[in-house]
């Protein structure tokens, strides 16, 4: 009993943790940008949370509880899929003047595919070290509570100096669409660069 609490509560903590990975924390700064208020902004974190944990939960819960195994490279196309997404958040935000609202479905389906990306890498290591299925399936579960909890707070705490600045200058709002998008931009070719290399994409085409 002592070890399972123990197990739940570190997963509740790596969730915490895993919320402020650059990639997450950059998708939801480019969202918050568009409309940095308080209120909307812990909403798009919420949202992106639940997205997130409703995927990690779903596909790492099947891995956990079926104990199937999952196909080499499937990862890396899908955190290529992450990738993508980033570039075209910041090619949006670039080419947006800010006075549109984000649809409520954007940040969750965000977080759904960051979700996914990462749900076999999160379900495998508490495979590394759960037998019990029921328990994986509750570590997945404050996982992903964890994660809803920290973007909620990191993405309120972000839009108090982003509407303060939007509120003191009328050119603060498309600067901080035109900074969001840029960086963006910036971590999505990033991240696909680091995977081409991790897994020699490069290498491979090579004559």
């Amino acid at each position: 009993m002592g070890s399972g609490l123990s197990l739940l509560v570190l997963g509740f903590l790596l969730g915490l943790r895993h919320a402020l990975d650059p990639d997450h924390v950059v998708a939801v700064a480019a969202i918050v940008a568009r409309h940095p208020s308080v209120l909307g902004a812990a909403r798009v974190g919420a949202l992106w949370g639940l997205g997130h944990s409703a995927t990690i939960l779903a596909v790492g819960g099947v891995i956990a509880w079926f104990r199937v195994s999952v196909a080499e490279g499937v990862a890396e196309v899908l955190e290529l899929g992450v990738a993508a997404m980033l570039v075209a958040i910041g090619v949006t935000n670039l080419r947006s003047r800010g006075d549109h609202p984000v649809a409520v479905s954007r940040p969750a389906l965000i977080g759904m595919m960051h979700g996914l990306a990462g749900s076999a890498a999160v379900a495998l290591l508490v495979l590394a070290t759960v037998t019990d299925a029921r328990l994986a399936l509750a570590y997945l579960g404050v996982f992903g509570l964890g994660t809803i909890v920290a973007m909620t707070s990191v993405t309120a705490a972000m839009a108090v100096p982003l509407k303060a600045a939007s509120d003191r200058l009328a050119s603060a709002r498309r600067r901080l669409l035109t900074v969001s998008g840029v960086a963006s931009i910036a971590v999505g070719i990033w991240l696909a660069l680091s995977l081409a290399r991790d897994a020699g994409w490069g290498r491979a085409v090579a004559p």
